[in-house]
């Protein structure tokens, strides 16, 4: 049980590496019309598409943070409840 939790909790390590790079990558916009960008921006939007448009005050969406705040809790709970077993 603790070995699948793990293998778990380091796939979704890896997935919160590809929301940042999501996030990050949108900023520049020469690196959006590339292939590795399309495979990030596919893996990527499906979580950032539940918050889209929660947070927004004016121009800025804030809806990113809010999305990196309930995934790292989520990451955080996985970590400690391996750590019982």
């Amino acid at each position: 049980m603790a070995l699948t939790l793990t293998v778990i909790y380091y796939i979704l390590q890896a997935y919160y590496w590809i929301l940042i790079i999501y996030v990050l990558g949108s900023w520049i916009p020469e690196l959006r019309k590339t292939k590795l960008y399309s495979l990030i921006h596919y893996l990527a939007n499906p979580y950032m598409r539940i918050f889209r448009g929660l947070l927004v005050f004016g121009m800025m969406d804030f809806t990113p943070i809010l999305g990196f705040i309930l995934y790292s809790w989520g990451l955080n709970n996985l970590a400690r409840m391996i750590a019982t077993f």
